[in-house]
């Protein structure tokens, strides 16, 4: 590795930003810095020496002979001009006289936004804006540093009104007490400063105008720009809107990259993404921040009809809202701008069903980081519409996704919000809350919310059974008869529809359901159902509990179907055919329940394992062949938790005045986890 010595005259963000990176990849270097303040605000560690003190050009002749520096960084203040010349002359003379080839890289500066308006003045100099100050009334806010102070301060009538923005250096503080200017109209901190800090300060101090150099964004430039136009004040600019030559961060890195022959790790930097809920779609709901963030941003992305709300931002658009488009078009945005700030717009709230979680995270993959700001979802606004706490209501989301039993949610919630598609979602709906047999509800859709069309109409159900119209729906369901729900399961035999069908009765059904040990997002193969009693009170433990209720018999299967809709359960699947062979293509299962085998139990097990090696299985048996199979299991299979119990239940019978326990026939149920 051939390692060559690094200087960086520093006096930028920039500047400091790559001593930081060349510091976190173990590579020596020296900074200049002109002062002691420049000096605290870098990081001292054992691989970035640091010089403080202002040198002239035959200064950093000498100081770059002998320290050897082979690679010069020019990281000054765009517009320290003399000092840029002295540095770049410095190193051509050594060059020319030694015969080296010490490399100048000219480290620029990001200037931020370009933007001019009747409000915004530039100046060629400080003297030119001097000059044009006295023309404009009332207190003035310099923030172009304590070097300049003189220029303005000289005037009376300008130093009486002039309050100075500097660092809280010694050196500043000592310029402004030899020019007169009092501690009240001195202002010592350390930016860059936010809008918001801006703008405090322009009307604590009533500013009329404020002073500043093109500073760039590390500067804060575009802050200040934001805070005069947010506050309708004069901004005066010294400087021009021409791009400066040179490098970026990155690729500054990228060169003493190849120049030192090492591998350098550059974390993704200067990157703004924000991802934020706008809300409706009015502007006038936005909070403030994503106001700003908006305004500030130089792309926007997002639906159409969101982007059309944004108009007037100076923002490019794209109308892109999903990751496939997103990621790519950020990547070659940043690759020309490292600086990019980019605002990704979402309808209502960013953390509300919204596609901006699943963004984050495809972000996060990328090495991309973003921040998410919160907007207003349209059912907060819709519940203060119509003076309805949602704190206790039910909130489900059929807008491009699919809820499974949601009329049997519904049915047994007293109040339900539910954002949905289109009119058509609203249709469909009346006809599923009909067939669960509820009465006295009333529906309330909000549609256009916060647009000039908004509008909120109460509905029937019949009324919501023929709703159809085209816009942007949030429904709330009042429902005050809800039904009671069960907190356990536990069906009463007598609640199912049956036939001749056989049916695996009460108490051993809930054993066995219990023997399961189901989750509440398990694929369950429900072999052998029968009339569905096992799978009908498995699905009824939780909606997103995918059951498979597999039955040869036409008879059976038509049962199970009426069951299925009796009890609204859209979390069932029946499946016709013979295990194991109807077992092909289904989802695969973490649990499965064997009623029925037909003679083919091991092959039944042979398939489930190989679907699911570590599959947890409950047998029923009512023979004594079926018993002798089961008993085998544990020498076929690699199996844990293998356990077998015998349940008989008697029950109570009358004959004439006298009660009889009369025994159902024993049944054997097994349970185990296959181990791999």
């Amino acid at each position: 590795m051939i390692l060559k010595n690094i200087l960086i005259f520093a006096g930028t963000t920039e500047g400091r930003r790559v001593s930081e990176i060349l510091t976190e990849n173990r590579i020596k270097h020296t900074v200049c810095v002109a002062t002691e303040y420049g000096e605290l605000l870098l990081d001292k560690n054992e691989f970035a020496f640091i010089h403080c003190g202002r040198m002239d050009e035959e200064k950093m002749r000498s100081f770059i002979t002998e320290g050897d520096y082979k690679i010069i960084v020019d990281a000054t203040h765009p517009y320290a001009f003399e000092v840029t010349e002295n540095i770049k002359s410095a190193v051509s003379k050594i060059n020319e006289e030694k015969n080296s080839e010490i490399k100048y890289l000219r480290l620029k500066r990001d200037m931020g936004i370009n933007t001019r308006d009747e409000m915004i003045r530039y100046f060629d100099s400080n003297e030119e804006c001097a000059a044009s100050l006295k023309d404009v009334k009332g207190n003035i806010l310099l923030t172009t540093g304590s070097k300049e102070l003189n220029v303005y301060a000289s005037d009376a009538g300008l130093k009486d009104r002039l309050f100075a923005r500097i660092i809280p250096g010694e050196e500043s503080i000592k310029i402004c007490n030899s020019l007169g200017i009092s501690g009240k109209n001195i202002i010592a901190m350390q930016g860059p400063f936010p809008v918001e800090m801006n703008e405090a300060m322009i009307d604590m101090y009533d500013i009329s105008v404020m002073v500043t150099k093109q500073s760039g964004i590390a500067g804060g430039f575009p802050e200040k720009v934001k805070a005069a136009q947010n506050k309708n004040i004069f901004l005066f600019v010294i400087g021009c809107e021409t791009k400066e030559e040179g490098f970026s961060t990155k690729d500054t890195l990228k060169e003493i990259s190849v120049l030192t022959d090492t591998d350098i790790v550059i974390p993704e930097t200067g990157s703004a993404i924000t991802l934020m809920g706008i809300g409706m779609g009015d502007v006038s709901l936005l909070t403030k921040e994503a106001k700003e963030s908006i305004d500030n941003a130089d792309v926007l992305m997002g639906a159409e009809r969101l982007l059309n709300s944004f108009k007037e931002s100076r923002a490019k658009k794209y109308p892109y809202y999903l990751s496939k488009d997103i990621i790519p078009a950020l990547k070659e945005l940043k690759a020309e701008n490292e600086h990019l700030k980019a605002a990704i717009l979402f309808s209502g709230d960013s953390s509300f069903y919204s596609g901006a979680s699943s963004l984050y995270e495809a972000l996060k993959k990328e090495g991309l980081s973003a921040d998410i700001l919160p907007g207003i979802s349209s059912v907060s606004y819709l519940s203060s519409k119509i003076g309805v706490a949602y704190s206790d209501a039910l909130i489900l989301s059929i807008h491009g996704r699919e809820i499974k039993n949601i009329a049997r949610k519904i049915s047994t919630s007293a109040k339900t919000f539910v954002l949905v598609s289109n009119g058509n979602d609203i249709a469909v709906l009346g006809e599923k809350l009909e067939k669960t047999g509820i009465n006295d509800i009333k529906i309330t859709v909000g549609s256009n919310l916060s647009y000039p069309d908004e509008k909120i109409e109460t509905l029937t159900l019949n009324d919501a059974k023929a709703f159809a119209g085209e816009g942007i729906f949030t429904v709330f369901i009042d429902n005050p008869n809800a039904l009671k729900t069960r907190s356990t399961h536990g069906l009463n035999d007598a609640e199912f529809l049956r036939n001749k069908t056989p049916m695996t009765k009460e108490e051993v059904r809930e054993v066995s359901i219990c023997k399961l040990h189901l989750n509440n997002d398990s694929v369950f193969w429900d072999i052998g159902s029968g009339t569905g009693s096992i799978a009908v009170e498995s699905a009824l433990l939780s909606d997103e509990i995918s059951v498979f209720a597999i039955e040869k018999k036409d008879e059976a299967c038509d049962l199970i179907e009426s069951n299925k809709d009796k009890f609204d359960l859209e979390n069932i699947s029946v499946i016709r055919g013979i295990a194991p062979e109807a077992l092909n293509d289904l989802p695969l299962a973490t649990h499965a329940f064997v009623g029925g085998s037909s003679g083919n139990l091991k092959e039944i097990l042979e398939k489930l394992v190989s679907v699911n090696p570590s599959m947890r299985v409950v047998i029923n048996a009512i023979t004594i062949e079926t018993m002798c199979e089961m008993k085998k299991i544990p020498d076929l299979f690699n199996v844990k938790d293998f356990e077998i119990i015998q349940m008989q239940v008697s029950r109570s019978d009358t004959a004439g005045d006298y009660h009889l326990m009369k025994a159902e026939n024993p049944v054997w149920i097994c349970s185990f986890d296959f181990a791999g």
